[in-house]
């Protein structure tokens, strides 16, 4: 995703070719949140695991609708948390 958004907040919303790729990038990794053990999403609790799953289903059934200040939002001020919390889970439980 930080290859996609790198050029920044004005390349996004410019250029389709990139809010696509965001947006699939985003859904595809919301699924794959939505199946992990709750195990592991228990252990990192300052993730709002259920919100991330909510967003996937907008995404996937209301594309038409998403609103790109929320997506940048994200990117912006939720998605480095999120990676440091994936590197967690995946180093406590993976190795």
């Amino acid at each position: 995703m930080k290859d996609y958004t790198s050029t920044g907040k004005d390349s996004f919303y410019e250029q389709m070719l990139i809010q696509d790729a965001v947006l699939r990038n985003l859904e595809v990794m919301c699924e794959s949140i939505k199946k992990l053990p709750d195990e592991w999403k228990a252990s990192e609790h300052n993730i709002p695991w259920h919100k991330i799953v909510g967003f996937r289903n907008k995404l996937a059934h209301q594309y038409l609708n998403v609103d790109l200040d929320v997506v940048w939002d994200i990117v912006e001020n939720y998605l480095p948390e999120l990676e440091i919390s994936i590197e967690k889970i995946a180093k406590r439980f993976l190795g």
